[in-house]
């Protein structure tokens, strides 16, 4: 996997109107969440969650809190990360299947 795939599918999240077609559930957004902390770069500059810990019945904010969210891919390489958020933006707009979501599909497999 090529980080010039990488930046490519983080440019595609970024330009997604928020009531289009192309709506990642929530699980989804959390399974990416979980390896901002690998990648570390700019690109991925998210909502992780900081200040005081969320209770316990918050189950979004508690796997979007920072020291949480990576607990379960630490240890995966920046690689690694960079493949995996790439693969499920794949399969997301798989899922979709409008000409929206193959042109993006092809912006990232041609890169």
């Amino acid at each position: 996997m090529s980080k010039a795939k990488f930046e490519i599918a983080v440019e595609i999240v970024r330009s997604l109107p928020k009531e289009g077609a192309i709506q990642p559930s929530q699980d989804d957004k959390l399974y990416v969440r979980q390896f901002i902390p690998i990648m570390d770069t700019p690109a991925t500059e998210g909502d992780v969650v900081d200040g005081t810990r969320p209770g316990i019945l918050d189950f979004v904010g508690k796997a979007k809190w920072f020291e949480d969210a990576w607990k379960g891919v630490k240890g995966t390489s920046k690689e690694d990360a960079y493949s995996k958020y790439v693969e499920k933006l794949l399969e997301i707009l798989k899922s979709v299947n409008d000409e929206e979501s193959k042109k993006h599909i092809a912006a990232i497999e041609n890169a």
